[in-house]
C-alpha cells in the first residue's frame, strides 16, 4: 500500500507531460496550430482549450488508480477526497506546464518525446517514490524540494494512508501551487513568445 500513492505522481508525470508534449508539438508540427492562430480566438482560450482535455485525462487517471489501488492493493482512504483533489489539480498545474514548455521547445513529435522523457527520469528518481529522500546526499536532499513529484506522493501518502487533512498537508499544497504557478507561467509566456 506504500508504493501505490508514489506510484500515482509517478504515472501522472508520464501520461500528461509526455501526452501535452507530443499532442502540442504535433499541431505545430502538421501546422493546424497555425491554422487556428488565424483565428479571432484570444491566446488564452487557445491555450486552455488546448490543455483541458489533457487535464480531463489526468483526473480520470487518478480516479483509475485510485479505484484499482482500494480493490486490488487494498489501499486505504483514511482522508478527504478534497484534499487529494486540491493535490491532484495543483500538481497537473505542473506536468502540464512542463508539457506545453516542451511542446514550445520542440520541432517536432520526437523531440517532444526525449524533452519529456529528459525530465521525467530526474523527478521520478528524486521523488522518494522508489528509494527514500533520506539515503540520497545531503546536497541532492536540497534538490527533491524542486520536484513536484516528491510533493504531491506526499500529499497523496497522507491523504489515503494517514487520513491528513489541509493542515497536515499545507506545506506541501503551498510548494505544488507555487510550482505549478511558476512552471506554468513560465510555459504560457514560452508559448505567447512562439504565437509572435
Amino acid at each position: 500500500p506504500y508504493l501505490v500513492p508514489g506510484i500515482a505522481g509517478t504515472l501522472l508525470v508520464i501520461v500528461t507531460t509526455l501526452v501535452t508534449a507530443m499532442g502540442l508539438s504535433r499541431e505545430w508540427e502538421m501546422g493546424t496550430m497555425e491554422q487556428v492562430l488565424v483565428t479571432p480566438i484570444k491566446p488564452l482560450w487557445l491555450l486552455t482549450g488546448k490543455l483541458l482535455p489533457f487535464l480531463v485525462i489526468g483526473c480520470f487517471e487518478v480516479l483509475l488508480l485510485l479505484a484499482m489501488g482500494t480493490w486490488v492493493f487494498a489501499v486505504p482512504m483514511r482522508g478527504s477526497l478534497l484534499v487529494g483533489g486540491a493535490g491532484v489539480l495543483l500538481y497537473l498545474f505542473s506536468t502540464l506546464g512542463v508539457g506545453l514548455f516542451i511542446s514550445t521547445m520542440s520541432q517536432n513529435q520526437q523531440q517532444a518525446f526525449l524533452g519529456g522523457f529528459i525530465f521525467m527520469m530526474p523527478a521520478i528518481l528524486l521523488s522518494g517514490v522508489m528509494t527514500p529522500i533520506r539515503a540520497m546526499p545531503d546536497w541532492l536532499q536540497w534538490f527533491t524540494y524542486l520536484n513536484p513529484v516528491r510533493h504531491f506522493a506526499e500529499v497523496m501518502r497522507g491523504v489515503l494512508l494517514r487520513g491528513a487533512g489541509f493542515g497536515d498537508l499545507w506545506s506541501q499544497l503551498v510548494a505544488l501551487a507555487i510550482l505549478g504557478l511558476g512552471i506554468m507561467g513560465l510555459a504560457v509566456s514560452r508559448f505567447k513568445a512562439t504565437l509572435s
